[in-house]
C-alpha cells in the first residue's frame, strides 16, 4: 500500500470560545463530555426526527473541538453549526493549517501522535497534521473501510434518508443514551429502548449499479452501500437490491446485533 497517509476527501472545522464542548453537547448524538486530548469521538447531527445529516470525528484541541468531517459538506456544516451558535460567543471556520491523515495498521504502543479509529478498531488510526505531500490516501481509505463494513459521508448514509441507528451507530460507538437531550434524541432512544431497528445500512458485493435501490454503487470496487432488512441479513444468503443480486457484507461485530433484533 502507498505510504501516502493524508486524506484530502476530509477538512477540519474549527471551533472555539466559550464553552466548545458544552455546545455540541446539545446538538450531536454522542457525549462531548468524554472528549480527551487524543481521542477522538464519532458522532452524527441528525434531523429533528432522528434522521442522519452529517457524520464526522471530534477531536479536542485544548479548548477548541475540531470536526473532522467530509471536505465538501465542511461549509454547509459550519453554515449550520453558526446557526444553533445564536449569541453565544463561539468562532466556527474551516482550519486549512491542519489534515487528516489515515494509515490502515493499529496504533503502535510507542507511536504518541496517532489514535485508533473510535468506531472500530479494524479501521486502523488517524491523526491530524499539516497537510504536506501531494499524495493522498483517499481511494486505499475508502476501500479498506467499505470491506470492513464501515459506513460514512452524505453519499452513503444520504441526507434524511436513514435514521441514525439504521447507520449502526450503537455497534460503531457513534450515540449516547445517558448524555442527554440533542436533535433527534427523542425518536433515536425510542429505537433503542423499543429494539425496532428494522433496517441496517450495510455494505454489498455486487456486479452491477442498484440503481435507486442503494445510497451509492462503486463500480471499480464492485461495491454497494445500501438500507437492507434485517431478517435479510440473518440468513447469510444474497439479497435483492432493485434487480442486481448483492452479497451483503456482514462482520462479526454487526452479525452479533442483528441476532438480537426483533424486526416488526
Amino acid at each position: 500500500m502507498s505510504t501516502a497517509t493524508r486524506l484530502a476527501a476530509r477538512a477540519l472545522i474549527r471551533l472555539s470560545g466559550e464553552d466548545v464542548a458544552g455546545f455540541l453537547q446539545g446538538l450531536v448524538t454522542n457525549d462531548t463530555g468524554v472528549l480527551a486530548e487524543g481521542h477522538p469521538i464519532w458522532a452524527g447531527l441528525l434531523t429533528a426526527q432522528g434522521k442522519a445529516q452529517w457524520d464526522f470525528l471530534l477531536w479536542p484541541d485544548g479548548a477548541d473541538v475540531l470536526v473532522d468531517c467530509e471536505a465538501t459538506q465542511a461549509d454547509a456544516l459550519a453554515k449550520r453549526l453558526s446557526m444553533y451558535r445564536l449569541r453565544r460567543p463561539i468562532t466556527i471556520a474551516r482550519d486549512d493549517t491542519l489534515a487528516v491523515h489515515w494509515r490502515p495498521d493499529p496504533v503502535d504502543a510507542g507511536d504518541m501522535a496517532s489514535f485508533a479509529d473510535p468506531r472500530l478498531p479494524g479501521l486502523g488510526c488517524r491523526w491530524l497534521a499539516p497537510p504536506v505531500g501531494v499524495d493522498t490516501a483517499d481511494l486505499a481509505w475508502r476501500a479498506w473501510r467499505l470491506g470492513h463494513g464501515v459506513p460514512e459521508g452524505v453519499d452513503e448514509l444520504g441526507t434524511d434518508k436513514t435514521l441514525w441507528l439504521e447507520t449502526n451507530a450503537i455497534e460503531l460507538h457513534g450515540v449516547s443514551f445517558t448524555k442527554g437531550c440533542y436533535v433527534g434524541q427523542e425518536n433515536t432512544a425510542r429505537m433503542n429502548w423499543r429494539q425496532k431497528v428494522n433496517r441496517r445500512l450495510v455494505v454489498c458485493e455486487l456486479e452491477a449499479d442498484p440503481q435507486e435501490a442503494a445510497r451509492i454503487w462503486y463500480p471499480d470496487l464492485g461495491l454497494a452501500v445500501a438500507p437492507v432488512r434485517v431478517e435479510q441479513l440473518r440468513g447469510g444468503e444474497p439479497v435483492k437490491l432493485g434487480a442486481v443480486e448483492a452479497r451483503p457484507i456482514v462482520p462479526e461485530w454487526l452479525a452479533h446485533a442483528i441476532t438480537e433484533e426483533q424486526p416488526a
